[in-house]
């Protein structure tokens, strides 16, 4: 059985979109974990989360995040107050979130660095 790389992430978003078409130009074998359509559970997050740290996993500059009221976001102090605010609304995660087949993590996109990545990780 092939391994194959997963994207994780919001269909809709623009940043998702531009990964996902380098990663098809590229020929890369991919699988998208959209958040809304396929869920998150508590253990694939605390994985990210004890990889990447909580605190890039959160993505205060978005508008999910803006829309917080003050108090929910100042509430946010440690990686178990993040991980249920990002467990209940998963859109406030960055993205994407490119798992290699091996497990290793990158997150965001940039195209040099997912050449890098997919090279490195190939």
């Amino acid at each position: 059985m092939t391994a194959h790389w997963t994207m994780f992430g919001i269909k809709n978003c623009d940043t998702i979109k531009k990964a996902r078409r380098f990663l098809e130009a590229a020929s890369i074998d991919y699988r998208f974990h959209d958040y809304r359509a396929d869920g998150l559970n508590d253990e694939q997050l605390q994985q990210f989360i004890d990889t990447l740290g909580y605190q890039e996993l959160l993505n205060t500059r978005g508008t999910t995040w803006r829309k917080l009221p003050e108090a929910e976001r100042e509430a946010i102090t440690d990686a178990d107050s993040a991980k249920a605010l990002m467990l209940a609304q998963p859109a406030i995660i960055k993205r994407p979130l490119l798992r290699a087949p091996e497990g290793s993590l990158l997150l965001g996109f940039n195209e040099t660095t997912y050449q890098n990545f997919i090279q490195e990780k190939s």
